[in-house]
């Protein structure tokens, strides 16, 4: 195999993660445009397992999107994260808390947000995730297991979406785009042989290439998972989030009637 195909791959980013805590408590403390940015984005990225919530909550798709764009622009523009408590428990529980207090005391008293009126507006694109929510089963799923479904999702996205910007600052996009659907599984035979063909790479090279993607995805997954703990040098945390992930990856739903 050409070494360039894998030694070539930018080094992975420091392991010191900048934590989705940490942000949100410079943002509700320090208000500096730099932490209020980085925050909006988060909203911007974590809002899908919200949104499947609200829906499995009841409310129908123009009402859930309200909701959620309404419940980050409320912890946007009033500056709400500021109470944000990384002790308190684990990032995904603080944001799932917030918005049941807000769909309870906020919500249920009519006070939604007007758009335009001078609030940090942030604009989803609801369609896949509705398309998302549409697949589930319409039984045996409570708003909390969906939740819990659609977050471990989200953080295999950013993990994937990490890996790939890797690929392509290396110039190894379409060596990505050729590994990605190898990136779970075992794979083999006609699979690989079919696969590595276009690329001009033995099966051989291709199973070298393979895992040397699968390696670079599990430590850009820990690393996305670390972000959201508090203390991400805690392997043990980690490790408990990732079980937590496959656990709820793994839970077995039933077919819509």
């Amino acid at each position: 195999m050409n070494s360039s195909l894998s030694d070539a791959l930018p080094p992975m980013s420091s392991p010191f993660v900048t934590t989705h805590w940490s942000l949100v408590i410079n943002a509700g403390h320090a208000g500096s445009a730099s932490s209020e940015a980085a925050l909006e984005q988060l909203c911007r990225t974590y809002w899908p397992p919200l949104y499947a919530y609200v829906r499995r909550n009841g409310h129908g798709p123009e009402d859930a999107q309200d909701l959620t764009q309404s419940f980050f622009e409320r912890l946007l523009s009033e500056s709400r994260f500021r109470l944000a408590d990384p002790a308190r428990g684990r990032f995904r529980t603080f944001l799932l808390t917030s918005l049941k207090h807000f769909l309870v005391n906020e919500w249920k008293r009519g006070q939604r947000l007007k758009r335009g009126a001078g609030t940090i507006h942030l604009s989803f694109n609801c369609d896949p995730e509705e398309a998302f929510y549409a697949r589930e089963p319409v039984d045996e799923v409570t708003p909390e297991l969906l939740y819990e479904k659609r977050w471990a999702l989200r953080l295999l996205e950013e993990a994937m979406d990490a890996v790939r910007a890797d690929y392509v600052r290396s110039k190894q996009g379409a060596l990505f785009d050729a590994l990605r659907n190898c990136a779970w599984g075992d794979g083999s035979g006609d699979r690989y042989q079919d696969a590595a063909a276009p690329l001009g790479l033995s099966e051989g090279a291709f199973k070298v290439a393979v895992f040397r993607l699968r390696q670079r995805f599990r430590d850009r997954l820990r690393n996305t998972i670390a972000a959201t703990l508090s203390d991400p040098q805690n392997q043990s945390e980690v490790d408990a989030e990732l079980r937590n992930l496959q656990e709820v990856l793994r839970r077995p739903v039933s077919p819509k009637a």
